[in-house]
């Protein structure tokens, strides 16, 4: 009996033994490893810098200049608004700090895009500058005093800015796990700014005329023609603030952060920004009319000036509010204190300029394009 009671009292020690053992070292485990992912943690940078551009096609559109003084060019001619176009592409900037305090899943950021582009042409469209004519059987090459020609002088620059001051939290991706994958909700304010300047110059001789003319008994030939210009200048811009949202998110694809991980990276936002938008327009057309007058053995070129309707500045500016929509997604090679990302983002407000020359158009603005950014992580 006594042996039996010793027995089971060693069994019964053995197990507490085992358990306690178990326990001692499941401690362990767990403290050494809430130490390393804490050392871990620790070692994330708390700030990053980023850096990196973006090629933008514009979709700023605006009225042409079409002046019914120019409606009479010679149909072979190029019309001038295929010239007057305001540039497609630009090379914008950008930049970004973000700032993520030591265990906390707050994200606080402020980034900025400015671009600037220039689109300078001038074409200039004629005819040859001989013509020929018959006197007395004899044929003679007369040159001529001025040409059929369409000079098109078109300057159009604009350029734009976007800043964004964002808090965010990141909630996490649930499918890839807490460390692996991230999920910024963020609010903030965005402000943007966009101007433009047009300035543009129209010349043409629409049409001439070889008259012969009697002198003294010589047959000699006249010509006749137009000398048409038409001028237009343009400033337009649009400022505006307001409240944005945003969701930025990234999951891991291949490899481990230590030694270099790619992952997919999307985003969307959206804004609603309240401003002023400006426009100040000037345009004028001029015309001249030569014919020869004669007065004995002689003659002289006479011009008849005439000028369009007045034209006096048209100034606007009205209180708008322009909805902002926009998205991005793209891939990143992520290294413990580096990252390099390559993508695709848009971004369009709805309304945000006047594009009118005599009365108020309004027209979107967007921008969108591939981007590439390095970004540099500092602390931890």
């Amino acid at each position: 009996m006594s042996e039996l009671i010793v027995v089971g009292n060693n069994q019964a020690t053995f197990r507490r033994k085992l358990l306690t053992g178990a326990s001692a070292l499941a401690l362990t485990a767990y403290v050494f490893s809430t130490g390393h992912v804490l050392a871990e943690d620790t070692d994330q940078p708390q700030v990053w810098v980023e850096l990196g551009g973006q090629l933008s096609r514009l979709s700023d559109k605006q009225e042409l200049f079409a002046p019914s003084l120019m409606d009479v060019r010679p149909s072979y001619f190029s019309p001038s608004q295929k010239f007057e176009k305001p540039p497609l592409f630009s090379v914008d900037g950008l930049g970004k700090i973000s700032i993520q305090p030591e265990g906390s899943n707050w994200v606080f950021d402020a980034s900025i895009q400015y671009g600037r582009s220039t689109s300078n042409k001038h074409v200039i469209q004629q005819t040859h500058n001989s013509y020929p004519f018959t006197e007395y059987g004899t044929p003679v090459t007369v040159i001529h005093y001025a040409v059929k020609f369409a000079d098109t002088l078109s300057r159009n620059t604009e350029q734009h800015a976007i800043l964004d001051f964002r808090a965010g939290r990141d909630v996490g991706l649930g499918m890839f796990g807490e460390d692996r994958g991230s999920s910024v909700v963020s609010v903030g304010v965005r402000f943007a700014q966009f101007s433009s300047r047009t300035n543009v110059t129209l010349k043409s001789n629409p049409d001439w005329a070889i008259e012969p003319k009697y002198v003294s008994g010589f047959k000699i030939p006249m010509q006749n023609y137009h000398t048409n210009i038409a001028e237009l200048t343009a400033a337009r811009s649009f400022h505006g603030v307001g409240p944005s949202l945003s969701w930025s998110a990234s999951a891991p694809v291949a490899g481990h952060s230590r030694d270099g991980e790619l992952t997919l990276d999307w985003g969307i936002n959206a804004a609603i920004l309240f401003g002023r938008q400006k426009t100040r327009t000037h345009h004028q057309t001029t015309g001249r009319y030569h014919y020869w007058k004669y007065s004995g053995h002689s003659s002289a070129a006479r011009p008849i000036t005439y000028k369009g309707p007045a034209t006096p500045d048209h100034v606007r500016s009205r209180s708008v509010t322009v909805p902002n929509v926009g998205g991005f997604a793209g891939i990143s090679l992520r290294y413990p204190n580096a990252k390099v990302s390559f993508g695709y983002k848009a971004d369009f407000f709805f309304g945000a300029m006047d594009g009118g020359i005599d009365v108020r158009r309004t027209e979107d603005v967007g921008f969108s394009g591939p981007f590439a950014t390095v970004s540099i992580g500092l602390g931890g």
